[in-house]
């Protein structure tokens, strides 16, 4: 098993968060999530990143002894480190480098199962890795006796980037592919009138325990972070009859940084088009308020925050505190507490949903002829088929329908009765 020798920075520029000590805890859950042993987690304060090593030399030198003494693979930063920084550390230290992107890109590389999430993590890493080749080639091009731009390394260099950019390009247009696949799937959807939800959250807050719950899909879940990478949609039928489809999505985290949004916008897309959110909160994490802020930064990120939502306070199993779960529901809009382990008060999350889409539905009698039993099926499958009654003349339904279903009957000639009856 790889050792690592974790490194935790605070700024005194940073903004109001997560404190250093929560940092460290967090690169710790990342950091297990790559099955690496944690040798010692180190906390570092600084007034201002250095652009050479990002801290101190002195600090930097202390880490090398310390990283020798423990005899560890890799030394992990909790912040991000510019292509420079990560030489010079590594130069310093006289160990591997890793910084909190490398880190959860390598957990998405693990995570990711389908064609769609392989490709997104190839070109994440390798959009991450391009700027991070600058200078490298510098070194080589001493073998040349160049001043340091013009010998064969740099040509090495050059020619990698041509590489890695040709494969990046390559990359995004099998992505346009897979997304005009998606597009095709998603217009199959909105032609039947199926209304979409996302689920959303922090990572680890536990989306893929409730889609389980709600719609018994056998979706892997972990106490880990990043276990869901591909979104995973299911069907689902609501109490007033309307079917939906539900969809988990990758879990967020705090600062996640932009360019990994970008290249996930893909996986992100289901949030994107759905017609509902789901904000899945963790409301025993001592950190939920952190959590709810981190989220709705990536919502903001992908220009989705003003969509409708509906809170599910989760994990509320493992809370002792009514009052604190009383300020959770007061500080937060719209929220339904639930347990998704123990499926506690999921029917009433899902009357919560029911009147967020209660205007999408219409209650009609209608008079179906007798050779039309697909309308019929329809009806069973997309709404919910209140009285059914088979008279001579035809079948008399009345029937809880959406309205785009609603609209399209009325174009049907074949139907002779249709009236609305509430």
């Amino acid at each position: 098993m790889e050792k690592a020798l974790l490194v935790t920075i605070g700024l005194k520029q940073d903004k109001e968060g997560l404190n250093i000590e929560d940092s460290a805890l967090e690169l710790e859950e990342l950091v297990s999530a790559c099955g690496v042993e944690v040798v010692d987690n180190i906390s570092c304060l600084c007034d201002k990143p250095t652009p050479n090593l990002l801290i101190g030399k002195g600090k930097a030198e202390e880490l090398g002894i310390l990283a020798r003494e423990e005899n560890v693979d890799s030394v992990i930063f909790s912040r991000d480190i510019s292509g420079t920084q990560q030489r010079n550390l590594e130069e310093v230290i006289g160990r591997k480098t890793i910084d909190r992107t490398q880190l959860i890109l390598d957990i998405f590389a693990r995570r990711a199962k389908s064609p769609e999430g392989k490709i997104q993590v190839e070109l994440a890493q390798l959009q991450y890795l391009i700027p991070r080749l600058v200078g490298k080639g510098i070194i080589l091009s001493r073998l040349g006796g160049g001043v340091g731009t013009r010998g064969p390394g740099e040509q090495k260099l050059e020619a990698d980037r041509r590489v890695i950019r040709k494969r990046i390009d390559r990359l995004k247009l099998d992505l346009k592919g897979l997304l005009k696949r998606r597009s095709v799937m998603r217009k199959k959807r909105m032609d039947n009138a199926l209304p979409l939800i996302a689920l959303v959250g922090y990572t680890s807050a536990g989306k893929s325990t409730l889609l389980n719950s709600l719609t018994n899909s056998g979706q892997i879940v972990s106490g880990s972070l990043f276990t869901t990478l591909d979104p995973l949609s299911r069907s689902l039928r609501l109490p007033d009859g309307e079917n939906i489809v539900i969809s988990d999505t990758v879990g967020f985290l705090r600062e996640l940084p932009h360019h990994l949004i970008e290249a996930f916008k893909a996986t992100l897309e289901e949030a994107v088009q759905a017609d509902l959110l789901i904000h899945v909160l963790d409301a025993s994490h001592p950190q939920v308020y952190e959590h709810n802020k981190a989220v709705f930064k990536v919502l903001e990120d992908l220009g989705i925050k003003d969509k409708p939502i509906v809170t599910a306070l989760n994990k509320i199993d493992l809370l002792n505190d009514e009052l604190w779960l009383k300020k959770l529901k007061s500080d937060f809009s719209n929220t339904v507490a639930i347990s998704a382990k123990l499926k506690t008060n999921l029917d009433l999350l899902l009357k919560r949903v029911e009147d967020c889409f209660s205007a999408r539905m219409e209650r009609v009698e209608v008079l179906v002829p007798h050779q039309r039993m697909d309308i019929i099926d329809l009806f069973y499958r997309q709404g919910k088929v209140n009285e059914i009654e088979y008279l001579q003349k035809g079948i008399k339904v009345k029937v809880t329908l959406p309205k785009a279903l609603f609209n399209k009957l009325l174009n049907n000639r074949e139907i002779e009765e249709f009236r609305k009856i509430g």
